[in-house]
């Protein structure tokens, strides 16, 4: 696994340099039984939509932020809310399942 930081938000040709380490390790340090592996671009902020459209989970990289400030907290639960509606969505869980 690979992990760059980057100070500001994220760049296209973030994705390059990103994709030149991973052939690198794929090339270099892999060993015949581990998978290809994978990216993760840390930025202090990105545009989501072209994070979208640059279809960097192909490639094996992803792309989050970080923040220098914790946002209020009715942020922060929203966020975690929404988080675990998708989580749920994926696997198909619809919460009125009973054990």
């Amino acid at each position: 696994m690979l992990i760059e930081l980057k100070l500001g938000e994220f760049e296209p040709e973030h994705k390059g340099q990103v994709e030149l380490y991973l052939k690198w390790l794929s090339k270099y340090e892999k060993e015949d039984w581990e998978e290809e592996p994978i990216a993760l671009i840390l930025c202090g902020g990105k545009d989501a939509e072209l994070v979208e459209l640059m279809d960097l989970e192909r490639d094996n990289i992803h792309v989050a932020e970080y923040w220098l400030q914790l946002p209020p907290k009715d942020l922060i639960e929203a966020k975690l809310r929404l988080a675990i509606e998708q989580a749920q969505a994926r696997i198909g869980f619809s919460g009125s399942e009973e054990s």
